[in-house]
């Protein structure tokens, strides 16, 4: 913090806090932010119950247990999870998607989390016209994992993997926008965002990567504010300097991007996955443009990495 001294005034000058580099750090920000009420939809499921215990006892939870209570009740018995028996709330109902919409839209439920059900089954009473989450802005999946690298660990973001299937150029433009919201939750500001393709040239055979040149001018127009929005660019480039420097591509995107704009939904599902699954990174995701964070993880991912999105959707609730 430094301080400089005006005519009649002091004027105080507060850095703005680190960016966050870890999930680590993330749960800890969490924690300061939390605990957030997080309704767990259809929770009779083992995973998503271990990681609804360890998001209570971590302080970033305060789970409400929605669906088949006797249910949910017996899969937390059989786990040992005694904490969450006696300190969640249990709401027994077979609409547990649409009762968690209703609490989330009355301010009761901070964020949504799914459990044994599909990503759109829980999404569909969020979209409803009338009784849903709307808010006027495109709803996309942004997901951010641990990378490491020879100065240490940063997170970086990958949307969308979850939601809109071939995102027009204008929802690439939303997306934008709603990752950098996401993004700034974890501190990271003047975001280097890459918007990917197959190679880091232009043709026509590609569309993808005119899009991205698209999108390179727009952002030339001050539309996405301090961040740098550069393509077309492959996953090599967009991340490892090495390889930006191997292909002379200099732009300051170029092997140090924040976040990676993905062309369609195959790709940025397939990089998530392999992210998971193959590199074993630590991983999270939230969805955006809802009037409260949404946590639609797969019904496969771990209870480490469930935690995770918990406390990436606390820090989002709390923007």
């Amino acid at each position: 913090m430094t301080q400089t001294r005006g005519n009649d005034a002091m004027l105080t000058l507060i850095a703005a806090p680190a960016a966050l580099t870890t999930f680590a750090a993330v749960r800890t920000r969490a924690r300061q932010l939390g605990p957030k009420r997080v309704g767990v939809v259809f929770a009779d499921d083992d995973v998503v119950l271990a990681a609804a215990s360890d998001a209570l006892l971590e302080g970033i939870a305060l789970p409400v247990l929605l669906g088949d209570e006797p249910r949910i009740r017996a899969h937390a018995a059989s786990l040992g999870l005694a904490q969450l028996l006696h300190h969640a709330q249990f709401i027994s109902t077979p609409r547990a998607a649409q009762t968690a919409v209703a609490l989330a839209r009355r301010g009761e439920l901070d964020i949504l989390m799914k459990g044994r059900l599909r990503t759109d089954e829980l999404l569909h009473p969020v979209l409803d016209k009338q009784s849903g989450l709307r808010t006027g802005h495109l709803l996309c999946d942004v997901a951010t994992c641990e990378l490491p690298g020879d100065s240490g660990p940063r997170l970086v973001g990958i949307s969308d993997g979850g939601i809109n299937v071939a995102p027009t150029l204008d929802q690439k433009r939303q997306i934008i926008l709603a990752a950098l919201e996401v993004l700034r939750c974890l501190g990271i500001t003047q975001t280097k965002v890459a918007v990917m393709s197959a190679l880091e040239v232009v043709i026509d055979a590609m569309p993808s990567t005119k899009e991205a040149r698209s999108l390179t001018e727009l952002a030339a127009t001050g539309v996405f504010g301090e961040a740098e929005v550069y393509g077309p660019l492959a996953l090599d480039n967009a991340l490892f300097e090495t390889a930006a420097r191997a292909k002379s591509i200099t732009h300051p995107v170029a092997g140090h991007a924040d976040l990676l704009l993905m062309p369609n939904i195959e790709a940025g599902n397939m990089l998530a996955k392999s992210v998971i699954f193959l590199a074993r990174l630590p991983f999270a995701h939230v969805v955006a443009g809802a009037a409260v964070p949404i946590l639609i993880p797969s019904r496969v991912e771990s209870a480490h990495d469930k935690v995770n999105s918990i406390a990436l959707g606390v820090l989002y609730a709390a923007r």
